[in-house]
């Protein structure tokens, strides 16, 4: 059971690393940040859309590995009109449930697109590239952009 819930979040994640969702660059974004990891060299953009405290528009564009590809994939159809505190609060769901020492995946397998992600705390060099697109994410949110 657990090799088959395993192997279907290895491809949830290599579906949205080979197809991401909402990738390139947003015409006129109201928020922009950069993201780098040093020691893998993974590079993420992040274009926002902020109507208020609603997200109106999210998309990426990366230069990277596959799960930081997928996490910008995943993270930017999860979080389309959602506020501000809900996306926090995805990035701190996700972060959680990273740090967990076991999970039930398995109930939240056919439902949770983040699920997966946490997948990565088995492979802990592999944490950074999960959560450097949520964490460019959190710096686009205080970059306005002036115009």
């Amino acid at each position: 059971q657990l090799s088959a819930v395993s192997d279907l979040y290895q491809s949830f994640i290599l579906e949205h690393s080979k197809q991401p969702r909402h990738y390139g660059a947003l015409q006129q974004p109201t928020h922009t940040a950069e993201g780098y990891n040093p020691l893998c060299g993974d590079h993420v953009e992040i274009f926002l859309q902020l109507q208020g405290q609603r997200i109106e528009s999210l998309s990426f564009k990366a230069a990277a590995c596959a799960i930081t590809t997928a996490s910008a994939s995943m993270m930017a159809s999860e979080l389309q009109g959602k506020s501000l505190q809900d996306a926090q609060q995805c990035f701190e769901d996700l972060q959680a449930r990273i740090a967990e020492e076991a999970s039930d995946g398995a109930a939240a397998a056919g439902t949770d697109p983040l699920a997966a992600l946490a997948e990565v705390r088995k492979f802990p060099g592999r944490i950074a590239c999960a959560t450097l697109p949520w964490q460019t994410l959190m710096k686009a949110f205080d970059s306005e952009i002036s115009n």
